[in-house]
């Protein structure tokens, strides 16, 4: 059975290119994170957490080159690597790229790549270097709203403002996505989402 071999697939304006990395990594690791607002109530003891935004996944492996046997350049092959960070003159910007290996097909852009040369000819030419290349995952807003679940409330409700419930808790709880507080606030006519008295009816409107 052959091997398979890593290569890296540069999207551009009108065309594609493909770089064929010199040997497949030994691992790669792959990172991911979310980020949270912590919101302190008076009267408790922890503070309540609310979800801000997913963070982009990361991608980071070592990349070896050696091409002391041919005797040219391994700058040569390296070069095709940290030219993901150059911007492109079509673009504007540093070009999409995707990093396939086997079943890994991972999309985005080159982040950071750190670069080690550890043999030299006697000219001084570098023949060897290991690459620390760090890649993160970029999507467009479409493709993040078909891949997040998302629900709504199937019929308008009608709630009895809490103390200390703030309209972000509410959809939370309804809509399960804090961020939708506005569509409460606009459906009763709340300017000032601070200022609400404990007691007041609001009504949880159904989302599009």
């Amino acid at each position: 059975m052959s091997l398979t071999k890593a290569k890296i697939i540069i999207i551009k304006s009108n065309s594609q290119e493909t770089v064929d990395v010199l040997f497949n990594p030994n691992e790669y690791v792959l990172q991911s994170g979310n980020t949270f607002s912590w919101q302190t109530i008076p009267g408790l003891q922890s503070p309540i957490a609310q979800f801000v935004s997913g963070e982009a996944t990361t991608l980071t492996m070592d990349l070896f080159f050696d091409t002391y046997e041919k005797g040219t350049d391994v700058r040569a092959h390296t070069a095709k690597v940290t030219g993901l960070l150059n911007v492109d003159r079509d673009l504007h910007a540093p070009p999409l790229c995707r990093f396939v290996w086997g079943s890994l097909d991972f999309k985005g852009v080159a982040e950071k790549v750190s670069q080690r040369f550890t043999m030299f000819l006697n000219s001084g030419i570098p023949v060897r270097a290991t690459l620390n290349v760090t890649f993160r995952a970029v999507q467009s807003m479409t493709e993040q709203y078909q891949n997040v679940p998302r629900q709504s409330a199937d019929r308008t409700k009608q709630k009895t403002l809490k103390q200390d419930e703030q309209l972000w808790m509410l959809a939370a709880e309804e809509y399960e996505d804090p961020s939708h507080w506005r569509a409460i606030a606009e459906a009763n006519g709340i300017d000032n989402p601070r200022k609400l008295p404990v007691g007041r009816k609001l009504t949880i409107p159904r989302l599009e």
